[in-house]
């Protein structure tokens, strides 16, 4: 099983520690196993949260020998590092370890110089800080997170969200990150340069809602044309009635939340398949190739070929 270590320092920014701990924990493999097991290190048994104390069950030693090491955020992003969870986490990196910070956690892993001369993000708020403390990094601050391989960092507080479902993504597949970007409630689509990274997935309706049966009807029946008078009659309701509730029940449109879906089944034929990509167009309700391409790109952004060269999972094929 993947081990994660989450690293807890004095200072801890509570929310930046927690996502990492909501979000692996929750994750479950098709077969219904746990994907990852999720470990609390710190320094001292006890670490200092700010508005609370809590205690870190596992030491240093735990992170040098993790799968990946998550540094969140501290309150004082420039306050200095301990050289013990500095050596802590070049002994992880050096063993193989992915690494990736949340927010100012940036600046706990550029302390280490692993960032030196890569891309990175932080905080906004902080970008500036970290890259006159460290000129050697090439920081971007208007990305949600940067993959450099086994070295990543993200922006402030929500980003955390994306930097974890981007890395389970890696890990087991856009399925399996679906389903903990629903249990996360994650919004429709993010902004961002990194948005190829992104799951999109559709908010869910309220358990019970008139619309729940309609979007299941529209999921299954995806590849074939819907237009908004089917839909609208389908639900039994006007068109103008349907947009109203979709709005309400899910922040977007009919229209817009079927091509969603289509193209959320298309990133799954794609990294599991070796269909060609015109016949993936066809097989999720695209009439047109060219249609497919544009709504690919403008959704994930980049094209169906850089997708599956980037996301293809090796060794796997699923049957027409």
């Amino acid at each position: 099983m993947h081990t994660v270590a989450v690293l807890a320092l004095d200072g801890v920014v509570p929310f930046d520690l927690s996502t990492p701990i909501e979000v692996f924990t929750r994750v479950r493999l098709p077969e219904g196993e746990p994907a990852y097991r999720v470990l609390i290190c710190g320094v001292t048994p006890t670490v200092d949260a700010g508005a609370f104390t809590l205690q870190a069950p596992y030491r240093l030693d735990a992170v040098a020998d993790a799968d990946t090491v998550i540094v969140p955020g501290c309150a004082d992003g420039t306050a200095r590092v301990p050289d013990e969870v500095l050596d802590a986490l070049r002994r992880a990196h050096a063993g193989g370890a992915r690494l990736a910070s949340i927010c100012s956690g940036a600046f706990i892993l550029a302390a280490t110089g692993l960032l030196d001369g890569l891309r990175a993000t932080t905080h906004w708020a902080g970008a500036a800080a970290l890259a006159a403390r460290h000129p050697g990094i090439d920081v971007d601050p208007d990305v949600l997170y940067v993959d450099n391989g086994r070295l990543l960092t993200s922006a402030g507080a929500a980003a955390g969200l994306d930097l974890c479902l981007h890395l389970i993504r890696r890990d087991h597949g856009s399925a399996v990150a679906a389903d903990a970007a629903r249990l996360s409630v994650m919004p429709l689509e993010r902004e961002g340069g990194q948005a190829q990274f992104i799951v999109h997935e559709q908010p869910p309706a309220p358990r019970g809602s008139a619309l729940e049966p309609v979007l299941r009807w529209m999921e299954d029946n995806c590849a074939h044309d819907l237009s908004l008078d089917r839909i609208a009659a389908r639900a039994g309701m006007s068109t103008r009635t349907l947009n109203r509730r979709f709005r309400e029940q899910t922040g977007t449109t009919p229209l817009r939340w079927l091509h969603l879906t289509r193209i959320r089944r298309a990133q799954h034929l794609l990294e599991a398949t070796d269909h060609p990509v015109d016949r993936i167009a066809a097989r999720v309700g695209f009439g047109s190739p060219t249609a497919f391409r544009d709504r690919f790109k403008r959704v994930v952004g980049t094209n169906p070929h850089a997708y599956r060269s980037a996301f293809r999972r090796p060794a796997q094929s699923t049957p027409a």
